[in-house]
């Protein structure tokens, strides 16, 4: 066993670089092992509308040094959020679907590590049913089933009855085109998923059931359906988004383990990251990587199997920094 090791420092400072407000972290790795690390750049308030700029910053030496900030894209006056990038590790691209003003969805990508990116293509009309409203890509990642399926979770509100519902999209062409996937039932809403090592998709939902914790649902068939959601009561939530992500499985590694993070509380405070050992069905106590004001986070696995916890976090409010927190399985086991 190594040291446990814990670093954390803050990768997007809000007020600096002309912004307001830096919000909804989201974090991939590249096949050459750069550090992507998205946000939303917030111009002139907090607020999740006005004009607001898909921001990125890169790592090229595992998270010590970070380059200058991007805009990914700006639109002037548009919203434009929830990024949700995905990996193709058969083809290298990176994949980052996003919505304008909550309402249209677009994707762009990059095939040199997120050095520049194509000219974002609108794909509304194949993954928005025409009686829904607004519409939210993630925020977080997508995955990448055994298959080579890309797939994208996302959520939507009813025109009529104004009802949130988590959903999914993906592309089994390596990004060539997109399609609706399978709709989870009501009151669910931010989502990520993971696949379990028997080829069963789990969604982790943010939910609105009033009971303070996460709901999840099972797909049998890569995403094309879910089960009714559940309550986990072992996941406390504030209502909030939360990230999980595969860390290792046993046929490669020594065990099968998934990882998820949330603030564990009623209140966006108490940043966890928690362990299951059976593929989603249980979760441990987990760890606390930062006990005051915290909120959206995003996790992804380094190619020498550091964490990356990049989340919301301040002294007084959790919206001061987006900071980025790398750790081993030492630390998160000690």
């Amino acid at each position: 066993m190594g040291n446990p090791e814990l670093r954390q420092k803050p990768i997007f400072v809000s007020g600096l670089d002309g912004y307001h407000t830096y919000r909804i972290p989201a974090i991939v790795v590249s096949q050459k092992g750069t550090i992507l690390a998205f946000c939303e750049g917030r111009k002139n308030s907090a607020r999740d509308d006005g004009d607001i700029d898909m921001a990125l910053k890169r790592s090229f030496d595992n998270g010590k040094t970070w380059e200058r900030m991007q805009i990914v894209w700006d639109e002037g006056e548009n919203t434009i959020g929830n990024p949700c990038p995905v990996v193709d590790q058969e083809t290298g691209i990176i994949w980052l679907p996003f919505c304008r003003n909550n309402d249209r969805v677009f994707i762009t990508s990059s095939d040199d590590d997120g050095a520049s990116w194509s000219t974002p293509k609108e794909i509304t009309k194949d993954v928005k049913l025409p009686d829904w409203s607004w519409y939210a890509t993630g925020p977080g990642h997508g995955i990448q089933l055994m298959s080579g399926r890309l797939l994208i979770p996302c959520d939507h509100r009813q025109k009529d009855n104004n009802l949130m519902r988590s959903h999914v999209f993906y592309s089994d062409d390596h990004g060539d085109s997109w399609k609706l996937g399978g709709i989870v039932d009501d009151k669910t809403n931010e989502c990520e998923a993971a696949e379990t090592v028997d080829g069963n998709v789990y969604l982790n939902m943010r939910s609105y059931h009033g009971k303070n914790r996460r709901v999840y649902s099972w797909s049998k068939d890569g995403g094309d359906t879910w089960s009714e959601s559940k309550l986990d009561d072992k996941l406390i939530e504030p209502v909030c988004q939360a990230s999980i992500v595969r860390f290792t499985e046993a046929k490669k590694d020594d065990k099968n383990r998934v990882l998820f993070s949330n603030p564990a509380s009623v209140k966006r405070e108490r940043m966890t990251v928690r362990l299951s050992h059976d593929e989603c069905q249980n979760w441990n106590d987990g760890k606390v990587l930062y006990e005051g004001p915290s909120a959206y986070s995003n996790l992804c696995v380094m190619p020498d199997m550091t964490v990356c916890c990049l989340y919301e976090r301040g002294e007084k409010s959790p919206y001061e920094t987006i900071t980025l927190a790398q750790f081993n399985l030492e630390w998160l086991t000690e």
